[in-house]
């Protein structure tokens, strides 16, 4: 039905509205919140989105469910949405990050005018993702529960914590730490049936490493700041606008240059994307934040 009334217009407009599942937004509201504003919900914003995403890719290696494209071949995806369309269908990622990344701001900000703008950013990411043609229903219906439950788990973790539960974080951690370690011997030794697509397993262990480094990185940035650095995220309002640009071109940066050198370095295998996010994290996480006593300074000007 959707695709009957598709027009142009609105195809690049959905396109568009996509992005807003896309990694690159996550990593920019996380890093915005966890450099600029508030680091504790910053923290807690991207374990959020870790635990999503490790949710998500291993029911996609359960359920094994091609695109909409392959289960129906009059399906037609729009051309722009399909470099985002990698691996098996079901269900949504970009649904999934979008539903823990504004769900946790709504429960974060706890005020009715953002909760009302976040629920619509989440339905207009889920309603894209089938306008585009790239998944069903079903798809989308169950990213949006699962992150809708994630999301609640981790409000009634974090009320916890700030009822005094001190170990509630580290708990969180060795969530992350060990149902990313599943994901990646599922994808690893799960046995393969007709309905694998050798393409899509590929990818998905490739992302099972990419997610594993991203925890790891995660757990070891949290650890040093709660021991040793200790940042704040005060500045003047110039001061935060460049320290959020600078770093984020530097994580970007980095994230692009890593890449090559790290595959060769490892005869192209997965562990290099792991390795690759790891840094990437820690570098968020410790690195950068080490230069933040420099734009401090500007608070008390």
């Amino acid at each position: 039905m959707l695709q009957e009334v598709r027009t142009p217009f609105f195809a690049q407009v959905f396109a568009l509205i996509t992005y807003l599942g896309d990694e690159l937004i996550f990593m920019a509201v996380v890093m915005a919140v966890l450099w600029c504003v508030d680091k504790k919900w910053g923290y807690r914003l991207f374990a959020m989105g870790l635990m999503g995403s490790i949710l998500n890719q291993l029911l996609k290696a359960i359920f094994l469910i091609p695109r909409p494209w392959v289960l129906d071949a009059s399906l037609r995806p729009v051309d722009a949405a399909l470099p985002g369309a990698t691996g098996y269908s079901f269900p949504s990622g970009h649904t999934q990050s979008a539903s823990t990344l504004f769900g946790g701001v709504a429960v974060w900000l706890k005020k009715s005018a953002v909760t009302i703008i976040c629920v619509l950013l989440i339905l207009l990411t889920g309603f894209s993702r089938m306008y585009l043609g790239v998944h069903t229903p079903l798809d989308v219906g169950v990213s949006l529960g699962t992150g809708l439950l994630t999301v609640m788990l981790f409000a009634y973790l974090f009320k916890r914590e700030d009822r005094g539960k001190r170990h509630v974080s580290a708990g969180v951690g060795f969530a992350l730490l060990v149902t990313s370690l599943v994901l990646l011997l599922y994808a690893l030794l799960a046995p393969k049936t007709e309905r694998n697509v050798e393409q899509f397993d590929l990818e998905g262990v490739k992302t099972a490493y990419t997610v594993l480094g991203a925890v790891l990185g995660l757990i070891v940035s949290w650890l040093v700041d709660r021991r040793w650095l200790r940042y704040e995220v005060r500045a003047a309002w110039w001061a935060q606008v460049l320290k959020f640009a600078i770093g984020v071109g530097l994580l970007a940066g980095l994230r692009a240059v890593l890449k090559a050198p790290l595959l060769a370095l490892f005869g192209g295998a997965d562990i290099a994307h792991g390795l690759r996010y790891f840094l990437v994290v820690v570098t968020a996480g410790v690195l950068w934040p080490l230069t933040f006593p420099l734009w401090a300074k500007t608070a008390h000007k």
